[in-house]
C-alpha cells in the first residue's frame, strides 16, 4: 500500500494496482504522472456524481473529473497512433473518458476541450487536447 497526506482529503492508502499513469502528464502538470480515483461518500447503492483523481506524485494536486455524459454530452475521439500505443489502447471498448470539472464564479463547469481517455485495463491515460471541437449545445424546453 502507498500512502498519500492529501491536504484536501487527509490520510489515504492506495493499493498500487490501482494507479493510472499519465506517461506525459497532464497539460500545466507535466511532471505528475502517477493518480488515482477516488469517490466521495455518497448514498451507498448510488454511482457518485464525479470522481477525484488524485495525484500520486505530488499529495496537494487533485481534480475533480465526471462522465461527460452527466452533462449530456457524448465523445466520438479519435487518438493518434502515437497516443493509442502510449496508452495501450487496441480496443477501443477498453476505454473511459471523463472530463475534469471546474469551479468557476461559484458554478462548476466540464472542460468539453480536454477529455482525459483512460485505458481502464492497462491502467494508463491521456489528455486529447481538441484543438477546435465543433459541437452544438441545444437547451431543452420544459414550458410545455
Amino acid at each position: 500500500m502507498m500512502h498519500i497526506d492529501s491536504p484536501r482529503f487527509g490520510a489515504l492508502e492506495v493499493e498500487p494496482s490501482k494507479i493510472i499513469e499519465f506517461p506525459r502528464g497532464l497539460p500545466g502538470f507535466e511532471d505528475l504522472k502517477r493518480f488515482t480515483l477516488l469517490h466521495p461518500d455518497e448514498q451507498a447503492n448510488a454511482l457518485p456524481s464525479y470522481f477525484i483523481l488524485q495525484s500520486v506524485d505530488d499529495p496537494a494536486v487533485a481534480f475533480h473529473i465526471a462522465d461527460p455524459a452527466r452533462f449530456g454530452f457524448n465523445y466520438e475521439i479519435t487518438l493518434s497512433d502515437d497516443d493509442a500505443a502510449m496508452i495501450r489502447l487496441a480496443d477501443p471498448v477498453a476505454a473511459a473518458v471523463v472530463v475534469m470539472l471546474v469551479n468557476e464564479g461559484g458554478g462548476v463547469r466540464a472542460n468539453l476541450n480536454a477529455p482525459l481517455v483512460l485505458n481502464l485495463e492497462a491502467r494508463l491515460g491521456v489528455q486529447h487536447v481538441f484543438a477546435r471541437l465543433n459541437y452544438a449545445v441545444t437547451l431543452k424546453d420544459n414550458s410545455s
